[in-house]
């Protein structure tokens, strides 16, 4: 029964951590939903890790002349960026996981967010042409994505949008920003391995590979959304979220 949960924690987050929805925000509602309720920050770094596999897979093929330039050096200086935010608001953001109830505001900020992209598709700034400033501010939305509800892909996406990025740069960037974010996370975390009984850690394993598979399932769903630009439509389904948990927690 337990492996059964995990497998579907582990497709939720799959489904959800590329896709601009808010992985964090959906975890949160089915781990209280499935009375998950143990090691609850472990086990969300350890499906990311799972999702972090399945990007490594999607983007192996392109991962070398993507790194080109001056682009290591933004994904660096966002990084820094990004776990500054994190180290600084980690009690905060720790305590943001233990309800349902607060993650209504933030999911629904997302919705506006993406919803605000539909004037903001048609940038023509290639990846080879992104600037500090892009990067540094990816960093900061990143950091703040900690928050369950802030869809980390929905914002980093979204802000490029903003500074007239082209969708397509703009999701690849995204997702090489995340790699070192993800693999930071899992090692600032390592010290609660120690912590989890075995046949926990083989549930989480379990979860591990689900998130892996959906994973590369949803990536390359998000990517044909972003060629259509068709991003703001998530919106809808954020907002609507977020509506459905108002009412059904207030």
């Amino acid at each position: 029964m337990w492996a059964i949960k995990y497998a579907f924690l582990g497709a939720i987050q799959g489904l959800t951590e590329f896709l601009p929805v808010s992985s964090s925000a959906h975890l949160v509602i089915f781990q209280d939903i499935l009375g998950v309720r143990q090691n609850q920050l472990l086990l969300d770094i350890i499906l990311h890790l799972g999702t972090l596999l399945a990007l490594i897979v999607f983007l192996f093929k392109d991962i070398r002349s993507l790194l080109k330039g001056k682009i290591p050096l933004y994904i660096l200086s966002a990084t820094l960026l990004t776990a500054l935010i994190v180290i600084l608001g980690q009690d905060f953001f720790e305590g943001m996981f233990a309800s349902a109830k607060k993650i209504i505001l933030p999911l629904a900020l997302t919705g506006i967010i993406l919803l605000a992209t539909k004037r903001f598709n048609k940038g023509s700034r290639k990846i080879g042409k992104l600037r500090i400033s892009d990067a540094l501010w990816v960093g900061i939305v990143q950091g703040f994505s900690v928050i369950p509800g802030l869809s980390r892909s929905g914002i980093t996406i979204s802000t490029l949008l903003f500074r007239n990025v082209d969708g397509e740069s703009a999701f690849k960037f995204s997702l090489l920003v995340s790699i070192p974010a993800i693999l930071g996370a899992a090692i600032f975390k390592i010290g609660d391995f120690p912590n989890v009984s075995c046949i926990e850690y083989k549930y989480m394993i379990v979860g591990f590979f689900i998130s892996f598979l959906s994973g590369l399932l949803a990536l390359r769903v998000l990517l044909a959304v972003m060629r259509k630009a068709r991003l703001h439509l998530f919106g809808y389904y954020c907002l609507a979220l977020a509506l459905i948990l108002w009412r059904q927690l207030r």
